[in-house]
């Protein structure tokens, strides 16, 4: 088997190295009746000029005479089709940076309407400085296409021609990482079988067209890192098999859609970094599967929500930066899963509950810069196995019981003041170790209880023995 030359870094030395075995392509085999299996000139042709556009190396046309058998070409995958006699037909092609070298001019051959059969066509970091736009009517003829994926192309601009809505097979659309912009076709709702969209870290803009409801078979949807505006349209509800949705990084407004409620297999809701406002709709405690909910960064200026303890399966929480107002919710303590709970840079007032520290995967908890106050009082164990992954600075209000941030083992984000009666820790196993009433704590000296002499209940009599000035100075702390 001859040798042939690829490239393991586009910029870096070439190496000389042996295909050991044929791998994913189809080779030297037989029809039934004992006739060597050929494959169609006019594909041969096709694919020597896709590839002739595309790659630096000129010499790979010379030693793969025959790509789908002995000469096999990486990248180059073949089936052999149903035809008597039978035939191989070019299926898929990948370029990428992990073993080919796409020259400073690549671009997309016409030549590609020549492979009938191709269902797969991948491309990375390819077109990195020679402009590339996706032709009108190119890739609407590739008829038999099911992946396409063209990612991480700087070069690759201009608008996403609506023909695409035309490959009524395509299952993975991926675009991510190229300088595509203008607006997402409304057509592109007719792509029936499409699974996966991913158009993220581009330069679309305008809406999310409605039409985008008709994605009925739709797991996978991604718009991040665009410059897409105004409200989530409703009809993201009728994605009935959506698993992931993440438009963060973008410019949409308006409160959360009621409708994305209805989507009980969702597993990651990712809002981020939008301006979307509040309130957050009580649909979505239908959210059976939600794993992820990302909304940071966005002036939803409402309290949380009761019903986010209903989100069972919830791993990670984090509305950071969202103006949220009120206490935490006592419900957040059912969330028996969650791994990571990131609510800082809000205005979140009242203590925080003890029964945070009592879930039992929670690794990551960030409470920072808010107003929250009252006696920290958190499990010693839950605080030392989060060491700096607990965060509570920020909080003017928040004070202990307990002089355990001193030890060492004890993060700096954890720093709080001695509440002003603090007496230490009762039984060494909580940060306050058991705090008094928040109500009794504040109250004046004068109004502190005392012990009957007659018995341990105790009673809110009048200390007359504390003096006026004793009095002053405990006000003044």
């Amino acid at each position: 088997m001859p040798h042939f030359t690829f490239c393991h870094q586009c910029h870096g030395p070439r190496k000389r190295v042996k295909l050991q075995s044929l791998g994913e392509v189809v080779s030297g085999q037989q029809s039934s009746d004992g006739f060597q299996i050929e494959m169609v000139k006019e594909e041969l042709l096709g694919l020597y000029e896709v590839l002739g556009a595309l790659l630096e190396d000129s010499s790979w046309a010379q030693e793969h005479p025959q790509p789908c058998d002995e000469t096999p070409w990486p990248g180059v995958q073949c089936e052999i089709g149903d035809e008597n006699p039978p035939m191989f037909h070019v299926t898929k092609i990948h370029i990428g940076p992990d073993f080919l070298c796409c020259k400073s001019s690549a671009t997309l051959s016409e030549s590609l309407l020549k492979l009938p059969y191709l269902k797969t066509l991948s491309i990375f970091n390819c077109f990195l400085t020679s402009p590339v736009t996706l032709s009108r009517t190119l890739l609407g003829a590739l008829s038999s296409l099911e992946h396409l994926a063209l990612v991480s192309n700087p070069a690759l601009s201009g608008e996403l021609p609506p023909s695409l809505a035309k490959i009524s097979n395509l299952r993975v659309l991926s675009l991510s990482q190229n300088n595509l912009l203008g607006k997402i076709p409304g057509n592109i709702g007719g792509m029936v079988s499409l699974q996966q969209l991913d158009l993220s870290y581009n330069n679309f803009s305008g809406q999310i067209p409605l039409e985008i409801g008709g994605l009925r078979t739709l797991s996978i949807l991604d718009l991040s890192w665009n410059a897409l505006e105004g409200q989530v349209p409703g009809s993201v509800g009728q994605l009935q098999l959506i698993q992931k949705i993440d438009l963060s990084s973008n410019r949409f407004t308006g409160s959360m859609p009621p409708d994305i409620g209805k989507l009980n297999k969702l597993v990651l809701l990712d809002l981020s970094h939008n301006l979307i406002n509040g309130p957050i709709p009580e649909t979505l405690s239908g959210l059976e599967q939600l794993q992820y909910l990302v909304a940071d960064n966005n002036p939803i200026n409402t309290e949380i929500p009761q019903f986010v303890g209903k989100l069972m399966k919830l791993k990670s929480l984090s509305f950071s930066g969202c103006g949220l107002t009120g206490p935490l919710p006592n419900s957040l303590s059912s969330l028996k899963n969650l791994t990571a709970l990131s609510l800082n840079n809000n205005s979140l007032t009242g203590t925080v509950p003890q029964d945070l520290g009592t879930l039992p995967s929670l690794n990551e908890l960030n409470l920072s810069n808010n107003q929250l106050s009252g006696d920290l009082s958190l499990p010693e164990e839950f605080i030392e196995r989060l060491g700096k992954r607990l965060d509570v600075r920020g909080n003017n209000g928040l004070c202990t019981t307990n002089p355990l941030y001193k030890k060492k083992s004890i993060s700096t984000n954890l720093i709080t003041p001695l509440c002003l009666n603090a007496s230490g820790p009762r039984d060494g196993k909580t940060l306050a170790g058991g705090h008094p009433n928040e109500s009794d704590r504040m109250k004046p000296c004068s109004q502190y209880p005392v012990q009957k002499s007659s018995g341990s209940s105790w009673s809110y009599e009048k200390l007359n023995s504390c003096s006026f000035v004793v009095c002053f100075f405990y006000l003044m702390l």
